[in-house]
């Protein structure tokens, strides 16, 4: 019985060598298992073997894809869903002699292949660290980059526009063109005006009203009472960053009224100015008094919402300031001086925002300076910006946030950007869900709301 039972199980022992055998002479290998690990500086996918395979990889859609080619792999594996801040999905195919597994990532980042043996692994390293940069030229004198930037702080998604100021000037436009119509879509408002590209531009109220400075085609449409810093598009279309502020008074008979603000709702014991830009009428009730005004003279006295020239203006007082009027009467001469500072003396349009955040080539920010507020100066949030570049160039930027393709800037961090692009002079504007740019009538980003937010104004680029 013994000498049978050896009879019997040598046969089979030599069976199962030669079927080893055989499957080691064609080439076949296991693949086991798939396993993901996360790690801070990069994520790591590990594929368990019974003997390292040959292999080969490459990249694919401008480095966003690797593909892994395995000739003589057998899958026995099961695998999970994979996807990270790097990683939008792993998937596999079945090869005629083989597999192939494909990485699909979020942007092109360096990656690493190696292997390990006993036991036999493979292992695709991919970076957490990497910046990629997307250009094209939408339009004559305009070029436009995507930027993507990964790192420990997370992914961060940009857009910026170098615009030729020698072809193309840059423009403030608002809001359903008038503050009184209120806000407006910013893609809506590029159609309203053909804009090449636009940018959200002042902070301002849900009403519309603009805060901070502004002015277009030489008139006031908003004013501001601290020293902030503002964006001036001088006559030649060269651009200005400086800090500035708003004053103006006017005079009639002798008798000398600051004025509170510009385009406005009036308040108590207000002067208000109201031009073409803020509607048809000033809106304004029936306890004070408007006086209307062409080429420097009184032309007629009103109680309450005036019709507002296209050719003049209108000056409505209340309470102490209508009793410091009350003596005035049609045919009256009027003074009204301006000043935004020497700097912006002759700028045609002045757009106000801040703070500062590049200054002679170097990142300073200047929020503590200005008095903004801490949901503005502190924090990652969606940011825009405009900077000053080299040979009458300006960058339009704009940087989405709050969402998992990117986390948003400090204002810190937005000044490194614009340095990093080329801009000697930079400020901030609106942020949060009004960070937005348009580019030939498309929208670039992705606003934070989910959403288009409406705007009260904007930055537009036009040809020359």
């Amino acid at each position: 019985m013994k000498f049978l039972y050896r009879r019997l199980i040598l046969p089979a022992v030599v069976f199962l060598f030669i079927c080893q055998t055989v499957a080691m002479a064609a080439g076949t290998m296991t693949l086991s298992g798939v396993r993901f690990g996360p790690g801070s500086d990069r994520d790591r996918i590990v594929l368990d073997l019974d003997q390292i395979p040959e292999y080969s990889v490459r990249t694919e859609n401008d480095g966003r894809r690797i593909v892994l080619e395995f000739p003589s792999l057998q899958d026995r594996a099961v695998k999970p869903a994979i996807s990270s801040d790097t990683i939008t999905q792993v998937s596999w195919q079945k090869t005629a002699n083989g597999l192939q597994m494909i990485i699909d990532l979020k942007s092109k980042t360096a990656y690493k292949v190696d292997q390990l043996q006993n036991p036999a692994r493979v292992f695709i390293d991919i970076s957490k660290e990497s910046e990629s940069f997307e250009k094209d030229e939408p339009a004559p004198g305009l070029v436009r980059t995507k930027y993507i930037r990964r790192d420990g702080r997370g992914m961060l998604t940009a857009w910026l526009l170098d615009v030729d100021l020698h072809s193309c000037d840059l423009r403030l436009a608002l809001g359903n063109e008038s503050i009184a119509a209120g806000r407006q879509r910013l893609s809506g408002i590029s159609d309203d005006y053909r804009a090449m590209a636009a940018i959200n531009a002042n902070y301002f109220n849900l009403n519309g009203e603009l805060i901070g400075l502004a002015r277009m085609e030489g008139q006031t449409v908003g004013t501001v009472y601290y020293i902030r810093t503002t964006l001036g598009i001088m006559p030649d279309g060269s651009l200005r960053i400086v800090p500035a502020g708003y004053s103006g008074q006017v005079t009639i008979n002798g008798v000398t009224v600051p004025v509170a603000g510009v385009d406005v709702e009036r308040g108590e014991n207000n002067l208000t100015l109201y031009n073409k830009f803020y509607g048809s009428s000033t809106q304004t009730n029936e306890y004070g008094q408007e006086y209307t005004v062409r080429n420097g003279r009184v032309v007629s006295i009103q109680t309450a919402d005036s019709p507002i020239p296209a050719d003049g203006l209108i000056i409505s007082v209340h309470g102490t300031s209508k009793d410091a009027f009350a003596n005035v009467k049609v045919g009256d001469a009027v003074n009204v001086q301006e000043d935004y500072g020497k700097e912006l003396a002759g700028a045609a349009t002045v757009i106000g925002g801040g703070p500062t955040l590049v200054k002679d080539g170097q990142v300073l920010v200047t929020a503590r300076e200005e008095q903004f507020p801490s949901d503005i100066a502190h924090g990652r949030a969606p940011r825009t910006a405009v900077g000053i570049l080299p040979n009458h160039h300006a960058l339009l930027a704009v940087v989405d946030g709050r969402q998992s393709h990117s986390i948003g800037c400090t204002l810190t961090e937005l000044g490194a950007l614009m340095k990093k692009f080329g801009a000697t002079d930079a400020l901030n504007f609106d942020g949060g869900g009004s960070s937005e740019m348009v580019v030939g009538g498309q929208i670039q980003n992705s606003p934070s709301d989910g959403s288009e937010r409406p705007v009260g104004s904007a930055i537009i680029v036009v040809k020359k």
